[in-house]
C-alpha cells in the first residue's frame, strides 16, 4: 500500500560506529565471563570471598547484554514524538516561550508583566529558563547517531 510507512532498516548496526560498540559489547562480555572464571577457580582454590564474585560477573554480563539489545531497539523503535512541541510546554514558576536570560517569571498572584518580589527567585528562575533551553532535544541517547 502507498500510504504505509516505510518498514525500518537494520542497516543502522553495521555503519562503523556500531560496530565499534558491538566489538565493544563482544569484548566486555568475553572479559566478564572471564573473570567471573577465575573467580570460580579462585573459590575452588580455597578463597571464600570468591564465591559472590563468582556469581557476580555473569550477572554483570547479562546486564551489559540487556543493555546492548535494548539500545538497539530503542535505536530500531525511536519513541513517537509527541503532539505538544516543546516551545507550548507549560513550565513550573515560568511561561512558555519565555526567553532565556529573562527575569520575569509567573509568581501566583502577580500581574504577568509585574517585577517580581524576590531578585533572587527572578535570578534562579532566569537560570532555570536557561538550563531548559539548552536540554531542549536531549531527550535522546546520543551516542549511537
Amino acid at each position: 500500500m502507498s500510504g504505509d510507512p516505510p518498514a525500518p532498516s537494520w542497516r543502522f548496526l553495521i555503519k562503523p560506529r556500531w560496530l565499534g560498540w558491538h566489538a565493544l559489547m563482544v569484548a566486555s562480555v568475553l572479559g566478564m565471563l572471564a573473570l567471573g572464571n577465575w573467580q570460580l577457580q579462585r573459590a575452588e582454590a580455597g578463597n571464600a570471598l570468591s564465591w559472590a564474585y563468582t556469581f557476580e560477573w555473569p550477572i554483570f554480563a547479562a546486564f551489559a547484554i540487556v543493555f546492548w539489545a535494548k539500545t538497539i531497539r530503542d535505536e530500531f523503535h525511536p519513541p513517537a514524538p509527541s503532539g505538544t512541541p516543546a516551545e507550548d510546554l507549560e513550565l513550573p514558576g515560568g511561561r512558555p516561550g519565555q526567553p532565556a536570560g529573562a527575569a520575569a517569571v509567573a509568581v501566583a498572584g502577580q500581574e504577568p508583566g509585574a517585577e517580581p518580589e524576590d531578585a533572587e527567585l527572578a535570578d534562579y528562575n532566569a537560570y532555570l529558563a536557561r538550563l531548559t533551553n539548552e536540554a531542549r532535544g536531549h531527550g535522546r541517547w546520543h551516542g549511537f547517531r
